[in-house]
């Protein structure tokens, strides 16, 4: 025992994933994560498990976890393992994602599968209805954004992904959207202190990192 915290036996927590994960099984997986553990006893696996239990655990928090386990997902964003970034990412995500109200979460992800289809549209239409009922939900923004960038709509893209940032400073997704508009618009000093600042956050965005590269390069001497 830690606190009022009880450690985890990091061969027994990922004994009990195992078939879970290996059929792909996630409605299983999130049932036996809730009934098993509580949400800081996967977060004091995430920092001080081995690897492999890391990695589960960072699945699992994605799963259940909430805000507060957000600065330490993005800790790990900084590891040498590209399986445990991969997997604080996805959490990150995941997180965002499920940030307002039960009825905005759902709208928000109503948005986001519209604009995998490329219909604009439709997209804007859930995310305005999201942004009104949870004014605060930072994923609504940072998705309506998206949605201003894919219309060309540049102005107001970085004013939402400005927002997104505000609600949320460690949305490198939102610095790297807002990067993006600037380079679309010419704004190169801009485009780079976006594009950094995202990559300040998550150092394996390797198109952001590309990009940087190439405004230094055009913007040199």
């Amino acid at each position: 025992m830690i606190g009022t915290v009880r450690i985890i036996n990091e061969a027994e927590f990922v004994s009990k994933v195992q078939p879970a994960l290996a059929r792909q099984d996630w409605d299983l997986l999130h049932q036996i994560i809730r009934t098993n553990w509580t949400a800081d006893q996967l977060l004091h696996l995430l920092r001080h498990g081995g690897c492999d239990a890391r990695k589960v655990a960072a699945l699992a928090i994605g799963m259940v976890g909430g805000n507060c386990a957000l600065t330490l997902l993005a800790k790990l964003l900084q590891d040498q393992d590209p399986i445990v970034v991969e997997m604080a990412e996805h959490a990150m995500w995941q997180i965002w994602f499920r940030g307002g109200c039960a009825d905005a979460n759902r709208l928000v992800a109503r948005g986001a599968e519209a604009l995998n289809m490329q219909d604009v549209d439709r997209a804007m239409e859930h995310l305005n209805r999201a942004i009104a009922m949870a004014p605060d939900f930072p994923e609504a923004y940072n998705q309506r954004a998206i949605a201003f960038y894919l219309s060309e709509q540049h102005h107001e893209s970085i004013a939402d992904s400005k927002r997104t940032i505000e609600l949320m400073p460690l949305h490198f997704g939102a610095w790297a959207g807002m990067g993006h508009c600037f380079l679309a618009s010419g704004m190169l000093a801009e485009a780079l202190d976006a594009y950094e600042n995202a990559l300040r956050i998550n150092p394996h965005l390797q198109c952001v990192a590309e990009l940087a590269q190439e405004i230094r390069e055009r913007t040199k001497g």
